[in-house]
């Protein structure tokens, strides 16, 4: 079996190196063979360097769209399989393993995995549950993602008209997918990927519930509005 993974990456020199060691770490089957792609977005500083250093394909997108740049790294994918995770976090060692036993059941559709911090403290914590609660009733997760080529191209993939929140609109519509064939979606959960909370560490520890508490402020940035919004949340964070 083969599989891709695709990571976005802008300025990651931090933390690339350890996302990537996590996938050739892993613990999995030995017929399994992984091709690593990282999608450079405006980097200017060791990320490219780094990536090949690890054995990844480096490609390019330089735009403030992360539908877009996930999409060209699915497009330059040669496996049925797809893995799509960020560049600030890393896979528990037996992640592939899961994936590729889910992968072999006749109904499976792909899905998600559990995510946690890398540390936790109150406004942590409640930031991930504003999250995880309305996630865990609608089925869905967030942070990796894990799918069919077939399936991607057949819902259009990652919708470019959202900036933000373009992964949970795409396992939701994978989701509606996979209902016409009687697939299911999974989420993982005896496996885990680790997040870093370096969001938290610039903007503060209560940084998700601010976010989120401007329900309006955020859906108007999905759509590409509140560019200066946007920038200093997601796309020219520091790195």
């Amino acid at each position: 079996m083969k599989i891709s993974i695709v990571i976005p990456a802008h300025n990651e020199e931090k933390y690339i190196g350890r996302c990537l060691t996590s996938i050739n770490d892993q613990i999995a089957p030995n017929d399994l063979q992984v091709e690593t792609i990282v999608v450079l977005n405006r980097c200017t500083d060791k990320t490219e360097e780094i990536a090949k250093l690890h054995g990844a394909t480096v490609v390019s997108n330089d735009s403030k769209n992360l539908s877009e740049i996930r999409n060209t790294g699915v497009a330059h994918t040669k496996t049925e399989w797809v893995i799509t995770i960020d560049a600030d976090s890393w896979m528990s060692k037996g992640v592939l393993a899961e994936i590729y036993k889910h992968s072999k059941l006749p109904n499976s559709l792909g899905g998600g995995i559990k995510i946690v911090p890398e540390r936790l403290s109150p406004g942590i914590a409640v930031g991930y549950g504003m999250m995880l609660v309305p996630a865990f009733f609608l089925g869905l997760s967030f942070g990796m993602y894990w799918f069919k080529r077939s399936d991607f191209d057949a819902i259009g993939g990652f919708d470019e008209k959202l900036h933000i929140a373009e992964d949970v609109d795409f396992l939701r519509r994978l989701k509606l997918h996979g209902r016409k064939s009687g697939r299911r979606h999974t989420t993982i959960s005896v496996e885990s990927v680790t997040t870093s909370c370096r969001k938290f560490d610039e903007f503060g520890d209560w940084h998700f519930v601010r976010i989120f508490g401007n329900p309006l402020k955020v859906k108007r940035a999905m759509l590409g509005g509140e560019r200066k919004y946007l920038d200093k949340y997601w796309y020219n964070v520091k790195r």
